[in-house]
Protein backbone atom coordinates (compact mmCIF):
# COMPACT_ATOMS: atom_id res chain seq x y z
CA UNK A 1 0.00 0.00 0.00
CA UNK A 2 1.41 3.44 -0.93
CA UNK A 3 2.42 5.57 2.05
CA UNK A 4 -0.06 8.37 1.24
CA UNK A 5 -2.92 5.87 0.93
CA UNK A 6 -2.02 4.37 4.29
CA UNK A 7 -1.76 7.79 5.95
CA UNK A 8 -5.14 8.95 4.65
CA UNK A 9 -6.75 5.56 5.24
CA UNK A 10 -8.70 5.14 2.00
CA UNK A 11 -9.46 2.18 -0.24
CA UNK A 12 -7.51 1.25 -3.37
CA UNK A 13 -10.33 2.56 -5.58
CA UNK A 14 -10.44 5.87 -3.70
CA UNK A 15 -6.66 6.15 -3.99
CA UNK A 16 -6.95 5.61 -7.74
CA UNK A 17 -9.58 8.37 -7.90
CA UNK A 18 -7.27 10.62 -5.88
CA UNK A 19 -4.46 10.15 -8.41
CA UNK A 20 -6.91 11.08 -11.19
CA UNK A 21 -7.84 14.20 -9.21
CA UNK A 22 -4.16 15.18 -8.88
CA UNK A 23 -3.73 14.71 -12.64
CA UNK A 24 -6.84 16.83 -13.34
CA UNK A 25 -5.61 19.64 -11.07
CA UNK A 26 -2.17 19.49 -12.72
CA UNK A 27 -3.74 19.86 -16.16
CA UNK A 28 -5.76 22.82 -14.87
CA UNK A 29 -2.59 24.46 -13.54
CA UNK A 30 -0.85 24.12 -16.89
CA UNK A 31 -3.94 25.33 -18.75
CA UNK A 32 -3.79 28.57 -16.73
CA UNK A 33 -0.40 29.29 -18.36
CA UNK A 34 -2.04 29.52 -21.80
CA UNK A 35 -3.78 32.88 -21.20
CA UNK A 36 -0.49 34.27 -19.80
CA UNK A 37 1.45 33.19 -22.89
CA UNK A 38 -1.21 34.55 -25.26
CA UNK A 39 -1.38 37.82 -23.32
CA UNK A 40 2.40 38.13 -23.42
CA UNK A 41 2.46 37.57 -27.19
CA UNK A 42 -0.30 40.15 -27.62
CA UNK A 43 1.63 42.72 -25.56
CA UNK A 44 4.81 42.05 -27.54
CA UNK A 45 2.88 42.56 -30.81
CA UNK A 46 1.36 45.82 -29.56
CA UNK A 47 4.83 47.09 -28.51
CA UNK A 48 6.41 46.39 -31.92
CA UNK A 49 5.98 49.98 -33.23
CA UNK A 50 8.02 51.20 -30.25
CA UNK A 51 10.97 49.02 -31.30
CA UNK A 52 10.80 49.88 -35.00
CA UNK A 53 8.58 46.96 -36.04
CA UNK A 54 5.19 46.87 -37.77
CA UNK A 55 1.93 46.14 -35.98
CA UNK A 56 -0.02 43.28 -37.61
CA UNK A 57 -3.81 43.51 -37.34
CA UNK A 58 -4.12 39.89 -38.47
CA UNK A 59 -1.93 38.76 -35.57
CA UNK A 60 -4.02 40.81 -33.12
CA UNK A 61 -7.17 38.97 -34.30
CA UNK A 62 -5.25 35.69 -34.13
CA UNK A 63 -4.19 36.34 -30.54
CA UNK A 64 -7.76 37.35 -29.67
CA UNK A 65 -9.00 34.03 -31.07
CA UNK A 66 -6.26 32.14 -29.23
CA UNK A 67 -7.22 33.97 -26.04
CA UNK A 68 -10.85 32.87 -26.40
CA UNK A 69 -9.72 29.32 -27.15
CA UNK A 70 -7.47 29.41 -24.07
CA UNK A 71 -10.46 30.56 -21.98
CA UNK A 72 -12.55 27.62 -23.25
CA UNK A 73 -9.70 25.19 -22.50
CA UNK A 74 -9.35 26.59 -18.97
CA UNK A 75 -13.13 26.20 -18.45
CA UNK A 76 -13.16 22.60 -19.67
CA UNK A 77 -10.12 21.73 -17.55
CA UNK A 78 -11.74 23.36 -14.52
CA UNK A 79 -14.96 21.42 -15.11
CA UNK A 80 -13.03 18.15 -15.32
CA UNK A 81 -11.02 19.23 -12.24
CA UNK A 82 -14.24 19.78 -10.26
CA UNK A 83 -15.70 16.44 -11.26
CA UNK A 84 -12.55 14.45 -10.54
CA UNK A 85 -11.78 16.31 -7.30
CA UNK A 86 -14.89 17.49 -5.47
CA UNK A 87 -17.55 15.08 -6.67
CA UNK A 88 -15.25 12.09 -6.18
CA UNK A 89 -14.18 13.26 -2.71
CA UNK A 90 -17.81 13.58 -1.58
CA UNK A 91 -18.52 10.05 -2.79
CA UNK A 92 -15.41 8.76 -0.97
CA UNK A 93 -16.45 10.57 2.23
CA UNK A 94 -19.90 9.00 2.01
CA UNK A 95 -18.36 5.56 1.58
CA UNK A 96 -16.02 6.23 4.53
CA UNK A 97 -18.94 7.21 6.78
CA UNK A 98 -20.83 4.06 5.84
CA UNK A 99 -17.70 1.98 6.38
CA UNK A 100 -17.09 3.50 9.83
CA UNK A 101 -20.76 3.00 10.75
CA UNK A 102 -20.55 -0.64 9.62
CA UNK A 103 -17.34 -1.09 11.63
CA UNK A 104 -19.02 0.35 14.73
CA UNK A 105 -22.02 -1.94 14.24
CA UNK A 106 -19.78 -5.01 14.33
CA UNK A 107 -17.70 -3.97 17.35
CA UNK A 108 -18.03 -5.92 20.60
CA UNK A 109 -19.93 -4.18 23.38
CA UNK A 110 -16.83 -3.57 25.52
CA UNK A 111 -15.83 -0.89 23.02
CA UNK A 112 -18.94 1.11 23.90
CA UNK A 113 -18.02 0.91 27.57
CA UNK A 114 -14.57 2.35 26.88
CA UNK A 115 -15.54 4.91 24.21
CA UNK A 116 -18.23 7.56 24.61
CA UNK A 117 -20.97 8.06 22.04
CA UNK A 118 -19.56 11.52 21.33
CA UNK A 119 -16.22 10.04 20.26
CA UNK A 120 -17.88 7.45 18.02
CA UNK A 121 -20.13 10.13 16.51
CA UNK A 122 -17.00 12.18 15.87
CA UNK A 123 -15.47 9.20 14.04
CA UNK A 124 -18.45 9.11 11.67
CA UNK A 125 -18.98 12.84 11.18
CA UNK A 126 -15.96 15.03 12.01
CA UNK A 127 -13.18 12.59 11.07
CA UNK A 128 -14.85 11.73 7.76
CA UNK A 129 -15.47 15.44 7.20
CA UNK A 130 -11.74 16.06 7.66
CA UNK A 131 -11.04 13.29 5.17
CA UNK A 132 -13.48 14.86 2.71
CA UNK A 133 -11.78 18.24 3.08
CA UNK A 134 -8.34 16.76 2.51
CA UNK A 135 -9.44 14.81 -0.57
CA UNK A 136 -11.20 17.81 -2.12
CA UNK A 137 -9.13 20.83 -1.04
CA UNK A 138 -5.67 19.65 -0.03
CA UNK A 139 -4.09 16.56 -1.60
CA UNK A 140 -5.10 17.19 -5.26
CA UNK A 141 -4.00 20.84 -5.14
CA UNK A 142 -0.89 19.96 -3.18
CA UNK A 143 0.17 17.26 -5.61
CA UNK A 144 -0.73 19.32 -8.69
CA UNK A 145 1.15 22.38 -7.45
CA UNK A 146 4.26 20.36 -6.64
CA UNK A 147 4.23 18.75 -10.10
CA UNK A 148 3.53 21.99 -12.01
CA UNK A 149 6.13 23.98 -10.04
CA UNK A 150 8.74 21.27 -10.63
CA UNK A 151 8.06 21.22 -14.38
CA UNK A 152 8.14 25.02 -14.60
CA UNK A 153 11.39 25.07 -12.64
CA UNK A 154 12.98 22.62 -15.08
CA UNK A 155 11.75 24.59 -18.10
CA UNK A 156 12.97 27.84 -16.57
CA UNK A 157 16.34 26.22 -15.93
CA UNK A 158 16.70 25.43 -19.62
CA UNK A 159 15.73 29.01 -20.46
CA UNK A 160 18.17 30.66 -17.99
CA UNK A 161 19.57 28.75 -15.03
CA UNK A 162 20.47 31.97 -13.19
CA UNK A 163 16.88 33.21 -13.19
CA UNK A 164 15.66 29.74 -12.12
CA UNK A 165 18.14 29.69 -9.25
CA UNK A 166 17.03 33.15 -8.13
CA UNK A 167 13.37 32.07 -8.22
CA UNK A 168 13.84 28.90 -6.19
CA UNK A 169 16.70 29.76 -3.86
CA UNK A 170 14.30 30.60 -0.99
CA UNK A 171 12.10 27.53 -1.47
CA UNK A 172 14.21 25.03 0.56
CA UNK A 173 14.26 27.33 3.59
CA UNK A 174 10.47 27.83 3.41
CA UNK A 175 9.74 24.11 3.28
CA UNK A 176 12.31 23.44 5.99
CA UNK A 177 10.38 25.69 8.42
CA UNK A 178 7.10 23.82 7.78
CA UNK A 179 8.56 20.31 7.88
CA UNK A 180 10.87 20.84 10.88
CA UNK A 181 7.90 22.01 12.96
CA UNK A 182 5.81 18.97 12.07
CA UNK A 183 5.95 17.38 15.52
CA UNK A 184 4.87 20.59 17.21
CA UNK A 185 2.02 20.96 14.74
CA UNK A 186 0.86 17.38 15.35
CA UNK A 187 0.97 17.92 19.12
CA UNK A 188 -1.14 21.06 18.82
CA UNK A 189 -3.55 19.25 16.50
CA UNK A 190 -3.86 16.34 18.92
CA UNK A 191 -4.51 18.60 21.88
CA UNK A 192 -7.17 20.54 19.98
CA UNK A 193 -8.92 17.35 18.84
CA UNK A 194 -9.02 16.07 22.42
CA UNK A 195 -10.42 19.41 23.58
CA UNK A 196 -13.08 19.28 20.85
CA UNK A 197 -14.09 15.81 21.98
CA UNK A 198 -14.29 16.89 25.63
CA UNK A 199 -16.35 19.95 24.73
CA UNK A 200 -18.70 17.81 22.62
CA UNK A 201 -19.14 15.34 25.49
CA UNK A 202 -19.94 18.12 27.95
CA UNK A 203 -22.37 19.71 25.49
CA UNK A 204 -24.16 16.39 24.99
CA UNK A 205 -24.34 15.86 28.76
CA UNK A 206 -25.69 19.39 29.16
CA UNK A 207 -28.46 18.83 26.60
CA UNK A 208 -29.40 15.37 27.89
CA UNK A 209 -29.63 16.66 31.45
CA UNK A 210 -31.37 19.94 30.65
CA UNK A 211 -34.36 19.08 32.87
CA UNK A 212 -32.13 18.55 35.89
CA UNK A 213 -30.08 21.63 35.03
CA UNK A 214 -33.19 23.81 34.93
CA UNK A 215 -34.74 22.31 38.06
CA UNK A 216 -31.50 22.78 40.02
CA UNK A 217 -30.78 26.21 38.53
CA UNK A 218 -27.49 25.09 37.02
CA UNK A 219 -27.84 26.98 33.75
CA UNK A 220 -25.44 29.58 32.37
CA UNK A 221 -22.09 30.16 34.04
CA UNK A 222 -23.04 28.00 36.98
CA UNK A 223 -22.69 24.90 34.82
CA UNK A 224 -18.95 24.97 35.29
CA UNK A 225 -17.99 21.68 33.54
CA UNK A 226 -19.29 22.90 30.17
CA UNK A 227 -17.74 26.35 30.63
CA UNK A 228 -14.38 24.85 31.50
CA UNK A 229 -14.42 22.54 28.46
CA UNK A 230 -15.35 25.37 26.10
CA UNK A 231 -12.70 27.69 27.56
CA UNK A 232 -10.05 25.00 27.12
CA UNK A 233 -11.14 24.46 23.52
CA UNK A 234 -10.92 28.20 22.89
CA UNK A 235 -7.42 28.37 24.40
CA UNK A 236 -6.07 25.42 22.44
CA UNK A 237 -7.69 26.58 19.20
CA UNK A 238 -6.05 29.98 19.55
CA UNK A 239 -2.72 28.34 20.33
CA UNK A 240 -2.97 26.15 17.25
CA UNK A 241 -4.06 28.98 14.94
CA UNK A 242 -1.35 31.29 16.29
CA UNK A 243 1.33 28.59 16.09
CA UNK A 244 0.36 27.58 12.56
CA UNK A 245 -0.11 31.18 11.46
CA UNK A 246 3.36 32.24 12.59
CA UNK A 247 5.02 29.27 10.91
CA UNK A 248 3.13 29.57 7.63
CA UNK A 249 3.51 33.36 7.50
CA UNK A 250 7.22 33.06 8.20
CA UNK A 251 7.65 30.47 5.45
CA UNK A 252 5.65 32.62 3.01
CA UNK A 253 7.71 35.72 3.87
CA UNK A 254 10.98 33.89 3.17
CA UNK A 255 9.58 32.43 -0.07
CA UNK A 256 8.39 35.76 -1.43
CA UNK A 257 11.80 37.27 -0.81
CA UNK A 258 12.60 35.31 -3.97
CA UNK A 259 10.63 37.88 -6.01
CA UNK A 260 13.08 40.61 -4.99
CA UNK A 261 16.07 38.34 -5.58
CA UNK A 262 14.72 37.46 -9.05
CA UNK A 263 14.20 41.13 -9.96
CA UNK A 264 17.69 42.01 -8.73
CA UNK A 265 19.24 39.10 -10.67
CA UNK A 266 17.26 39.92 -13.82
CA UNK A 267 18.18 43.59 -13.66
CA UNK A 268 21.86 42.70 -13.25
CA UNK A 269 21.69 40.33 -16.22
CA UNK A 270 19.82 42.91 -18.33
CA UNK A 271 22.32 45.69 -17.54
CA UNK A 272 25.16 43.35 -18.45
CA UNK A 273 23.53 42.52 -21.78
CA UNK A 274 23.17 38.86 -20.91
CA UNK A 275 19.38 38.80 -21.25
CA UNK A 276 16.88 40.78 -23.33
CA UNK A 277 14.02 42.85 -21.93
CA UNK A 278 11.07 40.85 -23.25
CA UNK A 279 12.37 37.42 -22.11
CA UNK A 280 13.03 38.99 -18.71
CA UNK A 281 9.48 40.34 -18.46
CA UNK A 282 8.13 36.93 -19.49
CA UNK A 283 10.27 35.27 -16.81
CA UNK A 284 8.96 37.67 -14.16
CA UNK A 285 5.36 36.99 -15.18
CA UNK A 286 5.97 33.25 -14.89
CA UNK A 287 7.63 33.75 -11.50
CA UNK A 288 4.69 35.75 -10.12
CA UNK A 289 2.25 33.18 -11.51
CA UNK A 290 4.27 30.30 -10.07
CA UNK A 291 4.58 31.66 -6.52
CA UNK A 292 0.83 31.36 -6.06
CA UNK A 293 0.87 27.53 -6.24
CA UNK A 294 3.98 27.34 -4.05
CA UNK A 295 2.33 29.52 -1.40
CA UNK A 296 -0.68 27.21 -1.58
CA UNK A 297 1.58 24.22 -0.95
CA UNK A 298 3.04 25.89 2.14
CA UNK A 299 -0.46 26.61 3.44
CA UNK A 300 -1.81 23.11 2.77
CA UNK A 301 1.03 21.10 4.33
CA UNK A 302 -0.02 21.87 7.95
CA UNK A 303 -3.57 20.81 7.09
CA UNK A 304 -2.23 17.51 5.81
CA UNK A 305 -0.47 17.02 9.15
CA UNK A 306 -3.79 17.74 10.87
CA UNK A 307 -5.43 14.93 8.91
CA UNK A 308 -3.04 12.40 10.46
CA UNK A 309 -4.81 12.86 13.78
CA UNK A 310 -8.29 12.24 12.34
CA UNK A 311 -7.25 9.27 10.20
CA UNK A 312 -5.28 7.91 13.14
CA UNK A 313 -8.48 7.72 15.20
CA UNK A 314 -10.29 6.06 12.29
CA UNK A 315 -7.49 3.50 11.93
CA UNK A 316 -7.59 2.76 15.67
CA UNK A 317 -11.30 2.05 15.35
CA UNK A 318 -10.82 -0.13 12.28
CA UNK A 319 -8.01 -2.08 14.02
CA UNK A 320 -10.27 -3.21 16.87
CA UNK A 321 -10.89 -6.94 16.24
CA UNK A 322 -14.52 -7.71 15.51
CA UNK A 323 -16.23 -10.87 16.69
CA UNK A 324 -15.87 -13.52 14.03
CA UNK A 325 -17.58 -16.82 13.46
CA UNK A 326 -19.39 -18.98 10.96
CA UNK A 327 -22.61 -18.02 9.20
CA UNK A 328 -23.12 -21.56 7.90
CA UNK A 329 -23.16 -23.63 11.11
CA UNK A 330 -26.72 -24.94 11.57
CA UNK A 331 -28.47 -24.62 14.92
CA UNK A 332 -31.18 -27.27 15.11
CA UNK A 333 -32.23 -27.05 18.76
CA UNK A 334 -32.38 -24.19 21.23
CA UNK A 335 -31.34 -25.55 24.58
CA UNK A 336 -28.88 -23.06 26.09
CA UNK A 337 -26.03 -24.33 28.27
CA UNK A 338 -23.61 -22.39 30.48
CA UNK A 339 -20.50 -24.46 31.17
CA UNK A 340 -18.31 -23.02 33.97
CA UNK A 341 -18.75 -19.49 32.62
CA UNK A 342 -16.79 -16.62 34.15
CA UNK A 343 -17.00 -12.98 33.08
CA UNK A 344 -15.77 -9.60 34.27
CA UNK A 345 -16.23 -5.97 33.22
CA UNK A 346 -12.69 -4.60 33.22
CA UNK A 347 -11.46 -5.64 36.68
CA UNK A 348 -14.91 -6.26 38.21
CA UNK A 349 -15.88 -9.92 38.32
CA UNK A 350 -19.57 -10.28 37.48
CA UNK A 351 -20.13 -14.01 36.88
CA UNK A 352 -18.27 -16.79 38.70
CA UNK A 353 -18.25 -20.39 37.47
CA UNK A 354 -21.83 -20.42 36.14
CA UNK A 355 -23.01 -23.88 35.05
CA UNK A 356 -26.68 -24.20 34.20
CA UNK A 357 -29.02 -25.41 31.44
CA UNK A 358 -31.93 -23.43 30.00
CA UNK A 359 -34.25 -26.04 28.45
CA UNK A 360 -35.66 -25.67 24.94
CA UNK A 361 -39.28 -24.51 24.54
CA UNK A 362 -39.68 -23.61 28.19
CA UNK A 363 -39.77 -20.49 30.36
CA UNK A 364 -36.72 -19.96 32.54
CA UNK A 365 -36.55 -16.99 34.91
CA UNK A 366 -33.50 -15.26 36.38
CA UNK A 367 -33.98 -13.64 39.78
CA UNK A 368 -31.65 -12.12 42.32
CA UNK A 369 -30.56 -8.80 43.86
CA UNK A 370 -29.40 -5.93 41.67
CA UNK A 371 -25.87 -6.51 40.38
CA UNK A 372 -26.07 -10.29 40.72
CA UNK A 373 -25.39 -10.82 36.97
CA UNK A 374 -28.87 -11.45 35.52
CA UNK A 375 -28.63 -8.98 32.62
CA UNK A 376 -25.05 -10.04 31.96
CA UNK A 377 -26.17 -13.62 31.39
CA UNK A 378 -28.73 -12.58 28.74
CA UNK A 379 -26.18 -10.38 26.97
CA UNK A 380 -23.60 -13.15 26.95
CA UNK A 381 -26.14 -15.47 25.33
CA UNK A 382 -26.62 -12.88 22.57
CA UNK A 383 -22.81 -12.55 22.36
CA UNK A 384 -22.74 -8.84 23.12
CA UNK A 385 -19.54 -9.85 24.91
CA UNK A 386 -17.49 -13.03 24.85
CA UNK A 387 -17.04 -15.00 28.06
CA UNK A 388 -13.65 -14.82 29.79
CA UNK A 389 -13.71 -18.49 30.79
CA UNK A 390 -15.90 -21.50 30.11
CA UNK A 391 -18.36 -21.65 27.22
CA UNK A 392 -21.98 -21.04 26.25
CA UNK A 393 -23.66 -23.44 23.85
CA UNK A 394 -26.95 -23.22 21.99
CA UNK A 395 -28.17 -26.50 20.59
CA UNK A 396 -24.75 -27.96 21.44
CA UNK A 397 -22.91 -25.32 19.33
CA UNK A 398 -20.42 -23.01 21.08
CA UNK A 399 -21.71 -19.50 20.34
CA UNK A 400 -18.10 -18.28 19.95
CA UNK A 401 -18.03 -20.21 16.68
CA UNK A 402 -21.12 -18.37 15.37
CA UNK A 403 -20.97 -14.98 13.69
CA UNK A 404 -22.86 -12.54 15.97
CA UNK A 405 -25.43 -11.51 13.34
CA UNK A 406 -26.04 -15.16 12.48
CA UNK A 407 -26.54 -15.89 16.18
CA UNK A 408 -28.90 -12.95 16.67
CA UNK A 409 -31.04 -14.34 13.86
CA UNK A 410 -32.20 -16.96 16.37
CA UNK A 411 -33.02 -14.44 19.14
CA UNK A 412 -35.39 -11.61 19.93
CA UNK A 413 -34.86 -9.12 22.75
CA UNK A 414 -37.41 -7.15 24.73
CA UNK A 415 -35.52 -4.68 26.94
CA UNK A 416 -36.81 -2.65 29.85
CA UNK A 417 -35.41 0.48 28.18
CA UNK A 418 -36.93 0.53 24.70
CA UNK A 419 -35.07 2.27 21.88
CA UNK A 420 -37.26 3.76 19.16
CA UNK A 421 -36.09 5.59 16.05
CA UNK A 422 -37.25 8.96 14.79
CA UNK A 423 -39.49 7.33 12.23
CA UNK A 424 -43.08 6.15 11.87
CA UNK A 425 -44.74 3.59 14.14
CA UNK A 426 -44.98 1.27 11.14
CA UNK A 427 -41.27 1.43 10.35
CA UNK A 428 -40.30 1.04 14.01
CA UNK A 429 -42.23 -2.24 14.12
CA UNK A 430 -40.93 -3.32 10.71
CA UNK A 431 -37.35 -3.29 12.10
CA UNK A 432 -38.13 -6.72 13.55
CA UNK A 433 -38.28 -8.18 10.04
CA UNK A 434 -37.53 -5.91 7.09
CA UNK A 435 -38.84 -8.56 4.69
CA UNK A 436 -42.24 -8.79 6.37
CA UNK A 437 -45.40 -7.97 4.44
CA UNK A 438 -47.77 -5.21 5.50
CA UNK A 439 -50.26 -7.83 6.67
CA UNK A 440 -47.65 -9.50 8.89
CA UNK A 441 -46.60 -6.15 10.37
CA UNK A 442 -50.19 -5.19 11.18
CA UNK A 443 -50.89 -8.63 12.66
CA UNK A 444 -47.86 -8.27 14.97
CA UNK A 445 -48.98 -4.78 15.99
CA UNK A 446 -52.48 -5.96 16.86
CA UNK A 447 -51.16 -8.96 18.79
CA UNK A 448 -48.98 -6.59 20.85
CA UNK A 449 -52.03 -4.35 21.59
CA UNK A 450 -50.60 -1.41 19.63
CA UNK A 451 -53.95 -0.62 18.00
CA UNK A 452 -55.34 0.84 21.24
CA UNK A 453 -52.99 3.85 21.20
CA UNK A 454 -52.01 4.03 17.52
CA UNK A 455 -55.64 4.65 16.50
CA UNK A 456 -55.51 7.92 18.46
CA UNK A 457 -52.36 9.21 16.77
CA UNK A 458 -52.75 11.87 14.02
CA UNK A 459 -51.51 9.67 11.14
CA UNK A 460 -52.12 6.30 12.78
CA UNK A 461 -49.25 3.90 11.94
CA UNK A 462 -47.58 6.53 9.76
CA UNK A 463 -47.16 9.02 12.61
CA UNK A 464 -43.60 10.14 13.26
CA UNK A 465 -42.61 9.31 16.83
CA UNK A 466 -39.85 11.88 17.37
CA UNK A 467 -36.47 11.11 18.89
CA UNK A 468 -36.65 7.82 20.84
CA UNK A 469 -40.46 7.91 20.77
CA UNK A 470 -40.71 10.94 23.05
CA UNK A 471 -44.42 11.33 22.23
CA UNK A 472 -45.30 7.89 23.69
CA UNK A 473 -45.65 6.56 27.20
CA UNK A 474 -43.45 3.81 28.59
CA UNK A 475 -46.14 1.18 28.11
CA UNK A 476 -46.80 2.23 24.52
CA UNK A 477 -43.12 2.10 23.70
CA UNK A 478 -42.89 -1.35 25.24
CA UNK A 479 -45.77 -2.65 23.13
CA UNK A 480 -43.99 -1.50 19.96
CA UNK A 481 -40.92 -3.39 21.17
CA UNK A 482 -42.98 -6.55 21.66
CA UNK A 483 -44.53 -6.12 18.20
CA UNK A 484 -41.00 -6.08 16.77
CA UNK A 485 -40.17 -9.31 18.58
CA UNK A 486 -43.43 -10.93 17.43
CA UNK A 487 -42.62 -9.96 13.85
CA UNK A 488 -39.14 -11.45 14.10
CA UNK A 489 -40.61 -14.74 15.35
CA UNK A 490 -37.25 -15.94 16.71
CA UNK A 491 -37.03 -19.31 18.51
CA UNK A 492 -35.22 -17.77 21.54
CA UNK A 493 -36.78 -14.87 23.48
CA UNK A 494 -34.80 -12.81 26.00
CA UNK A 495 -36.94 -10.61 28.26
CA UNK A 496 -35.06 -8.11 30.41
CA UNK A 497 -37.48 -6.78 33.05
CA UNK A 498 -39.98 -5.91 30.32
CA UNK A 499 -42.76 -4.95 32.79
CA UNK A 500 -40.70 -3.62 35.70
CA UNK A 501 -41.73 0.04 35.51
CA UNK A 502 -45.26 -0.20 34.13
CA UNK A 503 -48.59 0.68 35.70
CA UNK A 504 -51.08 -2.20 36.29
CA UNK A 505 -53.17 -1.44 33.19
CA UNK A 506 -50.19 -1.41 30.84
CA UNK A 507 -48.67 -4.41 32.59
CA UNK A 508 -51.83 -6.47 31.97
CA UNK A 509 -51.83 -5.60 28.25
CA UNK A 510 -48.13 -6.35 27.90
CA UNK A 511 -48.42 -9.64 29.78
CA UNK A 512 -51.11 -10.67 27.27
CA UNK A 513 -48.83 -9.65 24.38
CA UNK A 514 -45.90 -11.51 25.94
CA UNK A 515 -47.98 -14.66 26.28
CA UNK A 516 -48.40 -14.65 22.49
CA UNK A 517 -44.71 -13.87 21.97
CA UNK A 518 -43.31 -16.70 24.10
CA UNK A 519 -45.62 -19.46 22.91
CA UNK A 520 -43.57 -22.57 22.02
CA UNK A 521 -40.24 -20.66 22.36
CA UNK A 522 -37.12 -20.94 24.51
CA UNK A 523 -37.65 -18.04 26.91
CA UNK A 524 -35.25 -16.49 29.39
CA UNK A 525 -36.88 -13.77 31.48
CA UNK A 526 -35.45 -11.38 34.07
CA UNK A 527 -37.98 -10.17 36.61
CA UNK A 528 -37.91 -8.29 39.89
CA UNK A 529 -41.57 -9.01 40.60
CA UNK A 530 -41.43 -12.65 41.61
CA UNK A 531 -45.18 -13.11 41.35
CA UNK A 532 -44.94 -12.58 37.57
CA UNK A 533 -42.65 -15.60 37.13
CA UNK A 534 -44.20 -17.95 39.70
CA UNK A 535 -45.46 -20.16 36.86
CA UNK A 536 -42.07 -20.41 35.09
CA UNK A 537 -40.84 -23.91 34.24
CA UNK A 538 -37.52 -23.14 35.90
CA UNK A 539 -36.22 -20.32 38.12
CA UNK A 540 -32.51 -19.63 38.55
CA UNK A 541 -31.46 -17.66 41.65
CA UNK A 542 -28.30 -15.53 41.34
CA UNK A 543 -26.36 -13.76 44.06
CA UNK A 544 -23.03 -11.96 43.62
CA UNK A 545 -22.39 -13.64 40.28
CA UNK A 546 -23.06 -17.20 41.50
CA UNK A 547 -26.02 -19.53 41.20
CA UNK A 548 -27.43 -20.21 44.66
CA UNK A 549 -30.37 -22.30 43.56
CA UNK A 550 -32.59 -23.46 40.72
CA UNK A 551 -35.97 -25.12 40.48
CA UNK A 552 -39.67 -24.30 40.39
CA UNK A 553 -41.32 -21.59 42.46
CA UNK A 554 -42.52 -24.09 45.06
CA UNK A 555 -39.17 -25.87 45.27
CA UNK A 556 -37.27 -22.63 45.83
CA UNK A 557 -39.73 -21.40 48.47
CA UNK A 558 -39.12 -24.63 50.32
CA UNK A 559 -35.35 -24.83 49.95
CA UNK A 560 -33.70 -21.52 48.98
CA UNK A 561 -33.28 -18.87 51.68
CA UNK A 562 -32.57 -15.95 49.33
CA UNK A 563 -35.58 -16.66 47.12
CA UNK A 564 -37.83 -17.18 50.13
CA UNK A 565 -36.61 -13.91 51.66
CA UNK A 566 -37.12 -11.94 48.43
CA UNK A 567 -40.60 -13.41 47.92
CA UNK A 568 -41.66 -12.74 51.52
CA UNK A 569 -40.38 -9.16 51.30
CA UNK A 570 -42.33 -8.48 48.10
CA UNK A 571 -45.46 -10.11 49.48
CA UNK A 572 -45.19 -7.95 52.59
CA UNK A 573 -44.92 -4.80 50.49
CA UNK A 574 -47.94 -5.85 48.40
CA UNK A 575 -50.02 -6.64 51.49
CA UNK A 576 -49.06 -3.32 53.05
CA UNK A 577 -50.10 -1.57 49.85
CA UNK A 578 -53.43 -3.41 49.79
CA UNK A 579 -54.06 -2.49 53.44
CA UNK A 580 -53.65 1.17 52.64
Amino acid sequence: MPKLQGMIGISGKAYGDLKKAVAACTITNFSLILPVVVTMQLVMEILKPLTGGTLSIHKLWLFLGLGLAAGVIVFLCGKNDYKKTYVTSYITAEESRLQVAETIRKLPMWVFNSKGLTELTGNIMKDCESLEHVLSHIVPQLGANVISCTVICLLLSFFDWRIALAVFCTLPASFFIIVISRRRQERLNREQLEAKLQAAEQTQEYLEGIKIIKSCNLDGERFEALNRALRELKRLSLNMELGMGVLVSGAQFILQAGVGITIFTGTALLSGGRIELMPLILSLLIVVRMYGPILTVLTLLPELFYLRQATGRMRQLADIPVMGGSTETPVTSYTIEFDHVGFRYNDEEVLRDITVTIPEKSITALVGPSGSGKSTMTRLIARFWDVRSGSIRIGGVDIKTLEPEHLMGFMAFVFQDVILFNDTVYNNIRIGNLNATEGEIMAAAKAAHCDEFVSELPDKYHTLLGENGLTLSGGERQRISIARALLKDAPVILLDEATASLDPENETMIQEALSRLIENKTVLVIAHRLRTIAGADKIIVLDKGRITGEGTHEELLAGNKLYKKMYALQQGILQAGDAK
